[in-house]
């Protein structure tokens, strides 16, 4: 028996292997914690990249990604993460003090939080599509969420839907070690696609 690699079945399973291969890697590079911005970046490169084209090496385009935007990606991700970990912090605390008051203060926090959290899926989708100064890119990744909250409020739902999935479903952890990252971020291109070729045509992202 021969193997036609130009099957379209063996070019599935292919593809799949390598998704599969992506999302552990993925998950392997982000275990630092500090490195969660540059594996951020590099799996919306690829994965934008073959959202495009349908073409390329994944993994090796993957290590080749997180080294071009390590600098980068790094600081964009520290810059967004640190008040992001404030604004948790705050939420929680004033959450646990029972009064009106600290309910609403918990309240903004909580919003402040999600707005940053929105904000670094912006600032590394930016970092992987874009060649720009660190400094505009953190004000881009600011000013998107407000520009189209409808496609940001999308963006952000893929990965809170995988969150409450798992802790709802247990079992489904494990779709997300093999699957979740890598396809998510395969599907989170043809939203901001459009987002960026058209600030892209108007010269916002320049």
């Amino acid at each position: 028996m021969q193997v036609n690699p130009d099957n379209r079945t063996f070019q599935g399973i292919t593809t799949l292997l390598s998704f599969i291969a992506l999302n552990v890697i993925y998950l392997l590079c982000c275990v630092p914690v500090v490195t969660i911005g540059v594996a951020t970046s590099a799996l919306y490169e690829v994965t934008f990249r073959y959202a495009d084209e349908e073409s390329g090496n994944l993994l090796k385009d993957y290590f080749v990604a997180l080294k071009r935007n390590l600098v980068q990606a790094s600081v964009v991700f520290l810059a967004l993460a640190v008040p992001l970990a404030l604004m948790v912090f705050a939420a929680v605390f004033w959450s646990s003090l029972n009064s009106t008051v600290s309910w609403a203060a918990s309240a903004l926090a909580g919003l402040a939080a999600a707005y940053l959290f929105a904000a670094i899926l912006h600032g590394m989708a930016l970092v992987a599509s874009f060649h720009n100064t660190t400094r505009q890119t953190l004000k881009n990744a600011m000013l998107l969420p407000i520009v189209v909250p409808l496609r940001t409020l999308w963006i952000v739902l893929v990965p809170l839907t995988c969150f409450a999935l798992m802790v709802v479903v247990p079992a489904f952890t494990f779709i997300v070690a093999t699957l979740g990252f890598s396809v998510g971020a395969y599907g989170t291109a043809f939203l901001f696609r459009p987002v960026f070729r058209r600030f892209s045509e108007a010269g916002a992202t320049d």
